[in-house]
């Protein structure tokens, strides 16, 4: 399972991202980017990023570590800003992954990428559906000479309606926008060696991290596993054949 710190100080608010994310040092010495159950994306946000962020980390992609993090509301008292204080109040289980300290937001006009890098992140990217990695918001940080991906949770559109869920994940992927779409992407080649490594196993693997918590109370489930399973099952249909379905390569 996911590791668990708790949050020891609260630094500042991040207001690059609609959820309003908030930077905080932890029992463990660490200093995460905190994303808070009680945003108003709800906790489906938070769903999808431990899922593509799990996901993308066991096929290798370089993705900052997931933790859960227990805040204490006290933590905002001194903070100014009405909108953060309601924030600090989401107690239960919220969501931090490792602040990058020094990382570059990535450029595509400015670093270069190979055609197979950019293959193998259009192709993931294709997976999960993220319609969050254009030019305009590239989502991707460059830390050490490398590139790491980060803030998944606008993935996996048809969970939020799930009745429509099988309809939804059939649906082509539009890469026209990516931000790696300069740098010929070679989706094929990404495809033919990853999805064979999206199997059943891995994908019970990647879900059983999602906190129980964030997947109580859903409307035609009877129990977490079996969200866990729905979660599970448009993926691993998407990674058979999603490469034949990437619209808007250059």
């Amino acid at each position: 399972m996911l590791g668990h710190v708790t949050a020891t100080r609260y630094i500042t608010p991040l207001r690059e991202g609609g959820s309003l994310p908030g930077l905080i040092e932890a029992d463990d010495l660490g200093t995460y980017v905190l994303k808070f159950t009680g945003a108003a994306q709800g906790r489906k946000t938070l769903v999808a990023e431990v899922v593509c962020g799990e996901l993308a980390r066991r096929l290798g992609f370089r993705v900052p570590r997931l933790v859960t993090v227990g805040l204490d509301p006290v933590l905002g008292l001194g903070e100014p800003d009405q909108q953060v204080q309601e924030l600090l109040k989401s107690s239960g289980t919220n969501l931090g992954m490792d602040f990058l300290s020094g990382a570059l937001g990535f450029d595509p006009l400015a670093f270069e990428v190979s055609p197979e890098e950019a293959g193998r992140i259009v192709w993931f990217d294709a997976l999960v559906n993220n319609v969050d990695r254009s030019w305009r918001n590239p989502n991707l940080l460059r830390w050490r000479g490398e590139v790491w991906l980060i803030d998944h949770g606008a993935s996996m559109i048809w969970h939020h309606n799930w009745p429509g869920a099988e309809t939804s994940a059939a649906r082509p992927y539009d890469a026209s926008d990516h931000a790696l779409a300069r740098f010929a992407p070679d989706v094929h080649s990404a495809a033919a060696a990853l999805a064979p490594l999206v199997t059943e196993e891995l994908l019970a693997a990647v879900t059983a991290e999602i906190p129980d918590a964030w997947l109580l109370d859903e409307p035609g489930f009877a129990t977490p596993d079996d969200l866990r399973r729905a979660y599970a099952r448009p993926l691993l249909a998407r990674a058979a054949t999603i490469h034949e379905r990437v619209k808007g390569e250059r």
